[in-house]
């Protein structure tokens, strides 16, 4: 898999993960979707930051 497809993967499964919440919401399960949002939505931004680092140390210690 190259780098930008993982990009998009993670992307994508955001925009799910958004409207399985927003599904969740209107059925007034609101405590679990705020949940699944935020745990489902960090995927894509820890990749993104795993990919600024500079060495294998800096990934280590981010």
């Amino acid at each position: 898999m190259r780098q930008n497809e993982l990009l998009d993967v993670t992307f994508q499964l955001a925009l799910r993960i958004i409207d399985y919440c927003e599904l969740l919401e209107q059925h007034k399960k609101y405590v679990i979707a705020k949940q699944i949002l935020r745990s489902g939505t960090s995927v894509g931004a820890n990749y993104r930051e795993s990919q600024g680092a500079k060495s294998r140390a800096d990934f280590i210690h981010n």
